[in-house]
């Protein structure tokens, strides 16, 4: 399936786009269950900037055990998606976390979610037509 035209480029840059979102969801989300941890410094990662690095790195043709009793992988990451201290809150305030700020990068990230599951949806969709060939 590796050289197959229907699931190539495309749904691998889907895949990767759902990994990336969910990531960034957990992100945010353990920000705002920190905002009353006092020291706590917000993390959040850039989408686009992710994905690029993700889309841009070769994937590895097999992954090796180091020890035999590990169990086979199957579709691990080949890149990392480290979270980055944010830029916008005030590290010397008790409260570090915005909540508002939190929020709103919270429905960022479930528009950009949604939008590629609505594209997965419809590559599937096309996919389904093309094996029903056209509907006859």
């Amino acid at each position: 399936m590796g050289d197959s035209r229907i699931f190539g480029y495309t749904s691998k840059m889907i895949e990767k786009a759902l990994d990336v979102s969910a990531r960034r969801h957990n992100l945010i989300t353990g920000n705002i269950a920190n905002m009353d941890t006092i020291g706590y410094k917000p993390r959040d990662l850039d989408f686009n900037d992710t994905l690029n690095r993700a889309m841009a790195g070769k994937e590895p043709d097999y992954i090796a055990k180091t020890h035999p009793k590990h169990l086979p992988v199957q579709g691990e990451d080949s890149f990392a998606m480290p979270g980055e201290n944010s830029e916008d809150v005030d590290i010397y305030h008790l409260d570090s976390v915005n909540i508002d700020t939190e929020m709103m990068h919270l429905m960022e990230n479930n528009i950009k979610y949604r939008t590629v599951v609505e594209l997965r949806s419809r590559k599937s969709t096309i996919t389904n037509y093309a094996i029903d060939e056209g509907g006859k």
